[in-house]
């Protein structure tokens, strides 16, 4: 059992990583970036590429990740900045699943639906499965407060004023003399980094990458998350993403206590559960958990 919550706290840990990087780019800016997964999934194949081909060390493959991730959020940051809503949310969307097409049709490159194995992380002859996941859960959380402590300043900072202005009415900010599209690519390259180190991070725990592993779903988890948790609040993106972890992995006990039910309809009420504790959450507290607070400016 201590092995498991060790494993969902890895994972809760992948989610509030990526729930950080979006909460810059939307909680933040209010740029609707739907491609998350796309974002992650580069920063997975990009360290599994390097350390399985190359013999790079992980900690280079992951920093190396996501630099790569970062510096692919400036491309598509240039080519959507100028759209807004819907359709910045359809573009994104779509770069998202041009990503995970490609993983799956190159083969030379990223051996296709075989995906890649064999990503090194920690030397599992020295552990016990308990104590890798235990390992690797103390890192994944490091990295959460590290990025947390980072974004946070940078929220506090003129910059994260700018970007609030920018949310707000991007317009007015111009007419203040803020160059809007110079903020915007910015934050996506900040934010895209995050999620490529999210997908560093993953692809060393998991020793495999796929395209399977980077399906729409796991974006609208942490859309989800951060909605719960509170947009434009770091403590918000943390607990939302903790929440929704524990939410689909707390379901799963639902066939032991209705044991007569087929596990198709297990699966089913597993869906709704979630889905009403999201609904109920959103309902009574609709601006999240840990809403944003916006500190008066000093005379």
């Amino acid at each position: 059992m201590t092995s498991y919550l060790a494993a969902m706290a890895v994972f809760a840990g992948l989610y509030a990583l990526m729930a950080l990087g979006l909460n810059l780019i939307w909680g933040l800016a209010g740029m609707v970036n739907l491609g998350l997964v796309g974002f992650y999934a580069i920063g997975a194949y990009t360290t599994a590429l390097l350390c399985v081909r190359f013999g790079w060390s992980p900690v280079a493959g992951i920093a190396t990740a996501a630099v790569v991730s970062g510096a692919t959020g400036s491309v598509v940051a240039v080519i959507t900045a100028r759209l807004k809503g819907d359709y910045l949310a359809i573009v994104t969307l779509g770069f998202a699943e041009v990503v995970r097409l490609v993983a799956s049709n190159e083969i030379w490159l990223t051996n296709g639906t075989s995906g890649i194995s064999g990503v090194p992380g920690l030397p599992r002859a020295w552990f016990s499965p308990e104590q890798v996941n235990l390992l690797y859960a103390g890192i994944v959380w490091v990295a959460v407060g590290l990025v947390a402590l980072l974004l946070g300043r940078l929220s506090a900072a003129p910059f994260g004023r700018v970007l609030r202005a920018i949310r707000e009415d991007e317009m007015v900010a111009a007419v203040a003399g803020k160059r809007v599209l110079r903020f915007k690519v910015q934050t996506f390259v900040v934010g895209a980094a995050v999620l490529g180190l999210a997908g560093g991070l993953y692809a060393h725990y998991v020793g495999y990458v796929a395209p399977d592993a980077f399906q729409p779903l796991i974006t609208i988890y942490v859309v989800l998350a951060l909605t719960a948790g509170g947009t434009g609040t770091m403590r918000g993106a943390i607990l939302g993403a903790v929440l929704v972890v524990a939410l689909t992995e707390g379901t799963r006990f639902l066939g032991a206590a209705l044991p007569d039910l087929p596990p198709v309809r297990i699966a089913a009420l597993r869906e709704g559960v979630i889905g009403v504790a999201l609904i109920l959450v959103l309902s009574f507290r609709p601006q999240g958990l840990l809403p944003e607070t916006i500190k008066p400016e000093r005379a």
